[in-house]
């Protein structure tokens, strides 16, 4: 897929949501095709700066053709952040991206083996220059790890039945594409949601376990956060329950005080302010864009912005 055939989800609403300065440093922490970043640094004026961040190496080619002395693109998982931040000389930044999940090309190019809708090999990685593929980790994992992962990253009822019948399909060699386990999983599974292939909730756990989307995502938060200059913006946008509820508790829990014992004697004027101030409501796509791209439907974007020092 082209990226002029990536379809940005909440394109405006995210880029809306930095509060642009045209003299800032802005971090896109997922670049995909370039569609934020290209829509940031036409905000951007000469004397801003913009670092995007990527593990695919597909889509890192991709941005090789934005030829601006404005921008660079980092090979790199986004809790990378502080470290390569740190290697750029840059202190402070004005705003941050995080588009999480999946992009449309990673779904819909079989060799990634992201989806069952292709028979390919069952790599399921972002990163193809590294790391375990997904047929590795099932070629190894024991029914317990398997079902642990269905069930927290899948919300898979079915985990246990689906993992027993995945290391019992091993004995006879390695479960080595996507249809042989798309296939094993529909037989396990005895029942599925009206237009839900039984395998989707697999495929997507083992996804995010292979990439360890969460773990990378608990790991970003705290160090945009540290990094962001007071009035800077962290803008998420969520495509799944699993990832929306850690950026919903990190925001909330930044936007408190700490909490104390009631029976201490200290006065909230001498606790520690928040870090963080919510900004706004969650943002969902509009009527309109979930009819023109199917995959924002789940989307949603939350705000936040640094308070002061």
């Amino acid at each position: 897929m082209s990226a002029a055939a990536h379809v940005t989800v909440l394109l405006n609403e995210a880029v809306e949501a930095l509060a642009i300065r045209p003299d800032g440093v802005y971090v896109d922490g997922t670049f995909g095709r370039g569609g934020h970043s290209r829509a940031i640094l036409a905000r951007l004026g000469e004397g801003g700066r913009l670092i995007a961040f990527d593990r695919d190496p597909v889509a890192v080619a991709a941005g090789v053709a934005m030829q601006d002395p404005r921008f660079e693109l980092v090979h790199a998982p986004f809790s990378d952040f502080s470290e390569a931040l740190a290697e750029r000389g840059v202190e402070r930044v004005d705003g941050v991206l995080l588009d999480l999940g999946v992009s449309s090309p990673q779904l819909d190019e079989a060799e990634r083996g992201m989806s069952f809708r292709f028979d390919a090999p069952l790599d399921m990685r972002m990163d193809t220059t590294r790391g375990v593929t997904a047929a590795e980790w099932l070629a190894e994992a024991p029914v317990a790890d398997i079902t642990r992962v269905l069930r927290e990253y899948g919300e898979e009822r079915f985990a246990y039945e689906i993992a027993k019948a995945v290391v019992a399909a091993r004995t006879g060699g390695l479960v080595a594409t996507t249809g042989q386990l798309a296939a094993i999983v529909e037989k396990a599974v005895r029942t599925r949601e009206p237009g839900q292939h039984p395998a989707t909730r697999t495929f997507q756990a083992l996804r995010i376990c292979v990439n360890q989307e969460l773990e990378e995502l608990s790991l970003v938060l705290p160090q945009v956060v540290a990094a962001l200059a007071a009035g800077g913006r962290l803008v998420v946008i969520s495509f799944h329950s699993l990832e929306d509820r850690i950026v919903k508790r990190f925001m909330r829990d930044e936007s408190r005080p700490p909490q104390i014992p009631a029976r201490l004697p200290v006065r909230a004027a001498d606790l520690p302010k928040p870090r963080l101030g919510l900004v706004g409501k969650p943002v969902r796509p509009s009527d309109a864009e979930v009819a023109a791209n199917a995959r924002s439907r789940s989307a949603v974007m939350r705000i936040a912005e640094r308070m002061e020092a």
